[in-house]
């Protein structure tokens, strides 16, 4: 099988035209999450999203990760516009972060700017920058952009792609789109306007690649009211559906179909609280009168009237199910006879968490209904065969698959190749690189901006980096051992010490010999110093830091941190 090639880097040639229409992605290409793409005529530049991701395993007491905007700070009295897809945190996460140095207006449909104001005053930035309303079929006049969004289905409502119009050719930004044909809110789609455009001529199409492995079609969110109709029906306890806060269409329908089994519904987590507020508001979720309680209330009510919707689908430490499953809620006791449903998809690195939290819900006699034994989840991101119909509508004449990691890109593009695309045409590109295209609509990688994550530590940003968390790794596994030596300034002769404390190493009390063997090493240290008459502290810390790592080493075959602490007097 032939793989679809990547565009040579080429120098710029001195015969293209300068106002080359450049697509520039900072994130979101290789990786899942960081979602960030700019779109740039001459001076004009449009960014679509600004995500973020949640830390990886080694990432230790990283709180969230984001993309690295150095090349939109270089150029920020050229961004007009953030235009965002829709309201997931990979794809609005970072915006707090971003406007912090960009001061561009910020467009999205109406549940993706009410989730953002929440999260603008969460960071007190809620009257930094103008935010503006979009609709599908919408028109954003960006000169020379003229920007359509287009509605699509996807895991949160309000979700768009985008058509933009630009001198050179239309782009098509497909966001995180699936094609269903019986959506719980009955809006489907767009399908019509992304043929027209395909009619018209698409210069390029940019297409989510998340679910590119998987054959066939993704089944109908409104097939689940089904499942949850059998489950419900064969339980006689309480019922808890852990599910994500920003899928109104999935807590609708446990909505509906709780009224038909006559049960009390209670929300229960801070962003449920927050999202159903929001929601409901916007008549986005419909929940007849009196069927609603505080979670408070669950108790004056018979176990067989209440089902409590909660966040903590992905085992969250600090959830609102994680507290249920340890036995740590104010107001939830799992017990034997209640029903714990998961309706989400085990995301990627989560799965440990999420098995203890089925673990512990099953030691307090729960039952738990999770995907794999059940059909309890659908995708918001298109199969096989929704991406080729999208790819079939616009008939692009280049193709760049985007939101995925390699692999999903690569999947991607050996799809698009099988609709008909030349493999000279296909595009995949890495995060950083320059996609030109000509006024001839050639298109050609003219070079590399400079890309990254930076991590988010509380409030440091960009703080913490590769040295840090090695060394927090080597804290986690071997712990440490700090030496504390007062001596004399002029003479270099200990005065006091060296006092020896370790934590996460060993227990002092049970191999007190070895923590006393390595105090020798550090009092030999300083008797080879004093007796060249060389005082250096920073040299003789670092000397201390070689002999008793390698001590520790040779004896117990383990690396603790060594943290030297000379004080002169």
């Amino acid at each position: 099988m032939s793989y679809p090639t990547q565009l040579t880097q080429n120098q710029p040639d001195p015969g293209r035209p300068e106002s080359s229409l450049k697509i520039i992605p900072l994130g979101g290409l290789g990786e899942i999450g960081l979602n960030m793409m700019v779109i740039q005529y001459e001076d004009t530049i449009i960014l679509i999203d600004a995500g973020l991701m949640f830390p990886e395993e080694h990432m230790l007491g990283v709180d969230v990760v984001i993309p690295d905007i150095t090349y939109l700070k270089e150029n920020q009295g050229k961004i007009k516009a953030v235009i965002l897809t829709h309201g997931h945190e990979d794809h609005i996460g970072a915006i707090p972060f971003l406007i912090k140095h960009i001061q561009a207006p910020i467009y999205g449909t109406r549940l993706t700017l009410e989730i953002l104001k929440i999260k603008l005053q969460e960071h007190r930035l809620e009257d930094v920058v103008p935010l503006r309303l979009i609709a599908p079929r919408g028109i954003i006049r960006i000169d020379p952009f003229s920007i359509e969004c287009l509605h699509v289905n996807h895991s949160i409502m309000d979700g768009v792609g985008l058509a933009i119009s630009s001198p050179v050719g239309t782009i098509i930004h497909s966001g995180d789109f699936k094609i269903d044909q019986t959506p719980i809110d009955g809006r489907l789609t767009d399908l019509g306007r992304f043929a027209t455009y395909g009619e018209s001529g698409v210069l390029a199409l940019l297409s989510d690649s998340t679910n590119v492995e998987r054959e066939g079609y993704s089944p109908s969110e409104n097939i689940l009211a089904a499942t949850f109709k059998d489950i419900f029906r064969e339980c006689k306890g309480r019922i808890v559906v852990a599910v994500f806060a920003s899928n109104i269409q999935r807590i609708q329908q446990v909505v509906s179909v709780a009224r038909e089994f006559n049960r009390k519904i209670a929300f229960n987590g801070k962003s449920m609280h927050v999202n159903m507020r929001i929601a409901k508001e916007l008549g986005y979720l419909k929940i007849p009168s009196g069927m609603e309680i505080n979670i408070g209330e669950i108790r004056n009510y018979p176990d067989e009237r209440i089902i409590i919707v909660t966040t903590g689908s992905q085992g969250e430490p600090m959830s609102a199910l994680t507290r249920m499953a340890v036995d740590d809620h104010k107001y939830v006791k799992i017990k034997r006879g209640d029903t714990v449903i998961l309706s989400s998809k085990f995301i990627p690195g989560n799965e440990k968490a999420i098995s203890d939290i089925i673990n512990s819900l099953y030691r307090r006699g729960a039952e738990v209904v999770y995907e794999k034994v059940s059909h309890i989840h659908t995708s918001g991101h298109a199969y096989q065969e929704e991406l080729k119909l999208l790819l079939t509508l616009t008939h692009p004449k280049y193709f760049v698959p985007i939101h995925g990691e390699y692999r999903h890109l690569v999947k991607h593009a050996q799809l698009a190749r099988s609709t008909g695309i030349p493999a000279g045409r296909v595009l995949i590109a890495h995060n950083g690189n320059v996609i030109s295209f000509d006024h001839q609509g050639d298109a050609a990688i003219s070079g590399t901006v400079p890309v990254g994550r930076v991590l988010v530590d509380g409030k440091g940003i960009g703080e913490v980096g590769e040295i840090v968390l090695r060394d927090r790794h080597f804290l986690s596994a071997d712990g440490m051992v700090v030496f504390v030596t007062v001596v004399d300034t002029l003479t270099g002769a200990i005065l006091n010490g060296p006092d020896v404390l370790s934590r996460g190493f060993i227990f002092e009390g049970m191999k007190q010999d070895l923590l006393e063997d390595s105090r020798c090493i550090v009092i030999e240290v300083f008797e080879r110093f004093s007796e060249k008459g060389e005082f250096d502290w920073l040299e003789i810390e670092n000397e201390i830091r070689r002999e008793v790592r390698k001590f520790f080493y040779n004896v117990l075959k383990r690396r603790p941190m060594i943290l030297p602490m000379i004080i002169p007097m």
